[in-house]
């Protein structure tokens, strides 16, 4: 068994594709598939079953696979870790965001990131929490920002901050009201999102009733949502970091909502709890804190100069 061989599978799970893989690997696809062969006769097991439409792993295939990855991402960090501990930051990190945190720190982060540590390789996927975890125990990420309260055995959580939710009404719609409470909301009036906002489950209990409501739309983006109430009436709930990206007129039906434990999210950095690139790390919080508003990473909440 060699570290190419072990490469060799790890791009056969990816692809499910031998062509595919062995073009990824730079090598011919007879030359991966004979390498692959070799492997499993030396272990005796197959690694993947193999037919015309597709290539799967079989039951231990899969735990090889998962093997092999933390064997490579442990082998691969070796001259990064060296690096770092003489003071020299560089080499791949690999950084997956949630995708309802995404839109609002990724542009600026990946600009602040590139200009403060050109000689790192940033990588960057959206992913939702649950496989977020998966690639962190795989070895696949070095660190994840998602919604608080995702840890497992083996994944430690670093709370960045937290940031309130607020009432996004239409013009016509209850505008009266300074301050909202959770019994204000009707849900009939409300616009929500099936995979998204982190309302339903862990903002708002009330959202967890599918069988009230505008549920017409069922994905996309709060920014879509803003557009419907716009144009429909009623109401969405919008997280703090989305205000600054409202024009002034929108802003001005904007409203917070009474109470903190129903109207707020609380977002962490995720690692593995073995993980050893202390300095690496250090560069997401480092970035981070060009361009988040003060006193909101890890010390509080800070409000956007809306009059409510």
């Amino acid at each position: 068994m060699n570290l190419q061989q072990l490469r060799y599978i790890i791009a056969v799970n990816r692809f499910r594709n031998f062509a595919k893989a062995a073009e990824s690997c730079h090598v011919s696809q007879p030359t991966l598939s004979a390498m692959l062969q070799k492997l499993e006769e030396e272990l005796d097991t197959r690694i993947f079953e193999r037919t015309n439409r597709s290539v799967v792993p079989t039951a231990a295939g899969e735990k090889i696979v998962r093997q092999a990855e933390n064997a490579l991402a442990e082998i691969d960090r070796i001259a990064e870790i060296v690096a770092e501990d003489k003071g020299r930051i560089g080499g791949v990190f690999a950084l997956a965001v949630g995708p309802t945190i995404a839109p609002y720190i990724l542009p600026r982060f990946i600009r602040h990131y590139r200009e403060m540590f050109p000689s790192v390789q940033l990588s960057i996927q959206e992913l939702k929490a649950d496989h977020m975890v998966d690639a962190l125990l795989r070895g696949q990420l070095d660190a994840g920002i998602a919604i608080s309260g995702n840890v497992r055995d083996g994944v430690l959580e670093i709370p960045l901050y937290t940031e309130r939710f607020y009432v996004y009404l239409a013009e016509s719609c209850w505008r009266k009201l300074p301050v909202f409470k959770p019994s204000n909301l009707e849900h009939e009036n409300m616009w929500v999102m099936r995979d998204a906002q982190c309302l339903r489950d862990s903002a708002f209990s009330f959202c967890k009733a599918r069988t009230k409501g505008n549920h017409i739309y069922e994905a996309g983006s709060i920014d879509t949502l803003v557009h419907i109430v716009d144009e429909n009436g009623g109401f969405t709930i919008v997280p703090e970091m989305h205000l600054p990206l409202l024009s002034d007129k929108q802003r001005q039906n904007v409203r917070p909502i009474d109470g903190d434990y129903l109207s707020q999210r609380r977002v962490s950095l995720y690692i593995r709890a073995d993980y050893i690139r202390q300095r690496m790390l250090n560069t997401v919080i480092d970035a981070l804190k060009q361009f988040m508003p003060p006193g909101m990473l890890g010390e509080g909440i800070v409000k956007y100069g809306i009059k409510l």
